[in-house]
């Protein structure tokens, strides 16, 4: 397990909390990943997972902190491993996504301006293929003109601004849509225009522009103020699913690709 740094450190220690929900494979390439990150020997990873515990256990081992929060939802999750952090900042990342080499220095150089509250990192498709391509290009016009960003952007915050707001909200689905939205009407946010890799499994499983247009009617009604949460379980699939599964009775899209190590970037 990675412990944070000496507390005489004048750099702001950072806890980087990964959910995780029967996910242990995804979870360990996350895991190797993050142990090439500049500066890793100085900050805290803390997973918290539900699900299948020896998985979770075997790809933590020795990397991390592992909690058992006894809730499924992400959101819960992050809460839980916030609550225990010891960084002065928190880094957000999920089970399959990567970030770059140098990520824990350019949050530090993000924050270093007082003015700052959090941010998140550019959004960018592991997995190849012109449709996952189009979509984060999209993807990008919306998050650069809203300032709204997801989960698998990598979204930082100051530990004191992130207790201040009382976390994230006990949603099933779009807890970080809201929660960026809520950070960014308390102070300034920075998005950093770095990559951070994530797999593109969920929409490779049900095909990518059948979830992309899935996620676009779940922006519209998050707008208009109408019921999301009805729509969790299709998003996140049913029972003990891991993330990226095909939901019965959905025709699946493109055969689930898995990420190779080898498209991890060192920046």
């Amino acid at each position: 397990m990675n412990k944070l740094g000496s507390e005489q450190s004048s750099v702001p220690q950072v806890s980087i909390i990964i959910p995780s929900w029967n996910d242990g494979m995804s979870l360990s390439k996350t895991l190797e990943c993050l142990q090439g990150l500049a500066g890793i020997k100085d900050a805290e990873i803390i997973v918290a997972a539900s699900g299948d515990n020896s998985e979770v256990e075997r790809a933590a081992a020795g990397r991390a902190q592992v909690l058992w929060p006894g809730q499924s939802t992400r959101a819960a999750h992050m809460n839980a491993a916030a609550a225990v952090a010891h960084g002065e900042i928190l880094f957000f990342l999920h089970a399959d996504s990567f970030p770059p080499g140098n990520a824990l220095e350019l949050i530090h150089c993000t924050l270093s301006d007082a003015r700052v509250f959090g941010g998140a990192f550019e959004h960018l498709f592991a997995d190849p293929g012109w449709s996952l391509r189009m979509i984060t290009w999209i993807n990008r016009i919306r998050y650069r003109l809203t300032r709204n960003y997801y989960g698998d952007q990598g979204i930082f915050v100051r530990t004191s601004v992130f207790r201040h707001m009382g976390g994230y909200k006990e949603l099933q689905i779009l807890e970080d849509l809201e929660f960026s939205q809520r950070l960014k009407g308390l102070g300034r946010t920075v998005l950093v225009k770095v990559p951070m890799l994530t797999s593109g499994r969920r929409f490779l499983a049900q095909g990518p522009w059948r979830t992309f247009f899935f996620i676009v009617w779940l922006l519209l009604l998050h707008t208009l103020r109408l019921d999301t949460q009805r729509y969790a379980e299709r998003w996140r699939g049913r029972g003990n699913c891991p993330p990226g599964s095909t939901i019965p009775g959905v025709p699946s899209g493109s055969k689930q690709l898995n990420v190779d190590r080898k498209v991890v970037s060192r920046n």
